[in-house]
Formats: structure tokens, C-alpha cells, sequence
């Protein structure tokens, strides 16, 4: 006998062809069937190869412009698809990996590290991260756990450099 219950209405897909859409969802990086984030994390790790070259100032203004923007698109298309915190929204993870990375030296062995700190943090989601998804709304709150996250990756990356 057949079920009569039917499978959740699969998520709503963005449109590539809407500039919002196409950079919250990271190019469509987001759009990867299985682990988004990861693939907007291997975005981001594609961002921070040309802005580690920047002097301090440079990339923590760029880190602001992105982080900014970011509210705003993560909210817009967050509104358009009607769903918050869209697991193919990935800005938020270009943001949070180039947060991790702030200062972080040069050199494959720390960009590989801060991957998988910050992939850490953004999946394991420990105090304050995981209250921070579930409570804070809009672009805003899309955008802040995955931040705290990078602020948490960062450190451990810093206590890496330091003392390891």
C-alpha cells in the first residue's frame, strides 16, 4: 500500500540569474547537493588566496565590506527564498573563513588548518554558536554564528602560529 504522507517540499532553488541570489549561494558553490558549506568554505578558500597578500589594513577593510554586504545578502536572499538560514547561503562561510584567516601567516599548512577549524566550529556549532543560530533572525543572524565561529577558529589558529 502506498504512503500517504509525501516528502517535505524539497528548498526552494535560488536564481543564478539574480545577483543576490548568485552571490549568496557563493557562485552556486552552495548549490553542491551534499555539504554546501564545506563547498562555500572551499570558495572562500579561493577569496583568500589573492587578499593574503594585502597588507593588515586592506584585507581587515575588505573583511568589513564583505561582512556588511554579507547582512544585506544573506537577508535579501534568505526573504526571496523564504527560508532563514538557507543551507545553500554560503556568504556567511566566505566571511567566517576569511575572519579564521585574519592575520594568519602565510603558507598551505595554515590555510588548511584554518579550514578545518573553522569547518569545526561552523558544524559542531558549541556555546555561543549554536544559540546564536537558533535565536538571531535576518541577515544579521545568518551571518553571526558562522562569524563567532571564524573568532573561535581564529584563536586556535593564532595559539597554533604561537605555540606549536
Amino acid at each position: 500500500m502506498a504512503s500517504t504522507t509525501s516528502a517535505p517540499d524539497p528548498l526552494p532553488k535560488p536564481s543564478m540569474g539574480n545577483l543576490v541570489h548568485l552571490l549568496a549561494f557563493g557562485f552556486g558553490a552552495g548549490c553542491s547537493p551534499k555539504a554546501p558549506g564545506t563547498m562555500g568554505t572551499l570558495l572562500a578558500v579561493g577569496v583568500y588566496l589573492p587578499l593574503s597578500h594585502l597588507p593588515l589594513a586592506a584585507y581587515i577593510g575588505v573583511l568589513a565590506a564583505v561582512i556588511l554586504a554579507g547582512i544585506w545578502l544573506c537577508d535579501r536572499a534568505a526573504r526571496d527564498l523564504g527560508v532563514h538560514d538557507h543551507p545553500g547561503i554560503v556568504w556567511d562561510e566566505i566571511a567566517g573563513y576569511l575572519l579564521t584567516m585574519l592575520a594568519a601567516p602565510a603558507g598551505w599548512v595554515w590555510i588548511v588548518a584554518g579550514f578545518a577549524l573553522f569547518r569545526l566550529f561552523d558544524i559542531w556549532k558549541p556555546w555561543p554558536i549554536g544559540w546564536l543560530d537558533r535565536h538571531v533572525g535576518g541577515g544579521f543572524g545568518i551571518m553571526l554564528d558562522d562569524l563567532v565561529a571564524g573568532v573561535f577558529a581564529a584563536v586556535c589558529l593564532q595559539i597554533l602560529v604561537h605555540y606549536v
